[in-house]
């Protein structure tokens, strides 16, 4: 469910009238309603209630300061992929101690960044990382906490840009050769183990993969605490879908159910890591319509956000309800809507059925929560959209709208 409801023929977010946001900041803007992260939040943590285990939400599905501060009073744990994601947990008030990072590409800088910081775990993805913590680890003078990220060469069904369990993956240590590099990391004083991770891929629809591929390491957690290895933490990964449009995504109990029954003889700390499933339906991109015309036969609605403001589309081909902001009785017709960037892939909807809108009129496009702002950029010259959460009858600009001076700030003109 979401807080985003038509009153009296006009969409609001929580209290808040959408047209009322639009007219006081303008437009593209994200709105984000507070009260759906705070209630899908707690669906999910309820969902894996009665057995020890931790939420650590994913910061690059939103991080901004204000919902992860949300999250933070919420006792969410998180998890980052860089160190700028964590220097941003740091900056909402998160705990560093309750927060993992992953990635495959960490820098020893900021590994040293995050072992200072006291990093709950860094979820090691080859044996050369592991041995660049290692060579961190004994430069501090500290032990880092670990978990090998497995490889479980299983097929998520998902978009192939967001599946990461497949043997062909970048992610990942093969399933074969990880019980080896956790032997070899007991010879190591820069590292300690903590648990074993896996995570197969994002938009997740069916479970039985997921299934699969936890089996496979919950065996290995069982042999590896057999083996003697201090191990706490049996991180699951995120990744359940949301409905964008006609997708049926299983719920966050038997999410929960799939992870207890494949997990819950294993006596670890269960860690799961949802960000889309949390924020996606919390938020909303606005945009105006800029004209209308005809090409090919099809008619077309130029807005104001483009695939800068919101890529999805144009990277996976995902597609997000587009619905008036403003209910306009009238006979509707199939048109698409498009953005001002200059790429032919900038089409934020396809084939969507509407009264056409006429200029300056105001849309919304659904689930944007996740992946929007968060893989925003300048394109085009394109300054970033403001970003708005609104709590009730309160609305906020939480991040304001970029300026044209921004665009350039830090570069050298020469003059």
């Amino acid at each position: 469910m979401d807080h985003f409801r038509p009153v009296r023929g006009v969409l609001h977010a929580e209290n808040v009238s959408l047209e009322r946001i639009a007219a006081r900041v303008g437009t593209p803007t994200y709105v984000y309603s507070e009260a759906t992260l705070r209630r899908h939040f707690q669906v999910v943590d309820e969902a894996f209630g009665g057995a020890p285990h931790l939420v650590c939400y994913s910061v690059k599905a939103n991080g901004n300061l204000a919902l992860l501060a949300s999250l933070v009073r919420w006792g969410s744990g998180f998890d980052v992929v860089s160190g700028g994601e964590l220097a941003r947990v740091l900056e909402a008030g998160g705990d560093p101690g309750r927060t993992v990072f992953a990635g495959v590409g960490k820098t020893e800088a900021e590994m040293a960044f995050a072992l200072r910081a006291g990093i709950g775990m860094f979820n090691v993805e080859s044996a050369e990382e592991l041995e660049a913590l290692d060579r961190v680890g004994r430069r501090l003078r500290r032990r880092a906490p670990f978990a090998i990220r497995v490889n479980p060469g299983v097929d998520a069904g998902t978009h192939r840009h967001i599946s990461t369990g497949l043997p062909t993956s970048k992610f990942g240590v093969p399933f074969a050769e990880a019980r080896a590099l956790y032997a070899r990391a007991r010879r190591m004083r820069g590292v300690r183990a903590r648990g074993v991770d896996c995570h197969i891929g994002s938009q997740l629809t069916r479970l039985g993969p997921l299934g699969a591929a936890l089996r496979q390491v919950a065996g290995l957690y069982r042999v590896l605490r057999g083996e003697g290895h201090p191990l706490e933490w049996l991180d699951v990964g995120g990744g359940l879908g949301i409905r964008y449009q006609d997708e049926e995504p299983p719920s966050p109990d038997r999410w929960a159910a799939t992870v207890r029954e494949a997990t819950g003889d294993t006596g670890a700390t269960v860690l799961v890591e949802p960000g889309r499933v949390l924020v996606g339906n919390a938020g909303v991109l606005l945009t105006s319509v800029l004209y209308r015309k005809r090409a090919g036969g099809r008619t077309l609605v130029v807005v104001d956000a483009g695939m800068n403001d919101l890529l999805r589309p144009a990277l996976y081909g995902a597609e997000h309800a587009i619905v008036p902001v403003r209910t306009r009785r009238g006979r509707t017709q199939v048109l698409d809507v498009v953005g001002p960037v200059c790429e032919s892939t900038d089409v934020l909807g396809r084939d969507r059925r509407l009264v056409l809108p006429e200029p300056g009129a105001l849309l919304a496009i659904r689930g944007a929560g996740a992946y929007g702002m968060s893989m925003a950029s300048t394109y085009n010259g394109r300054p970033r959209p403001a970003e708005v959460l609104v709590s009730g009858a309160r609305a906020r600009v939480v991040r304001q709208r970029e300026r044209v001076e921004d665009l350039w700030r830090g570069e050298a003109n020469g003059r």
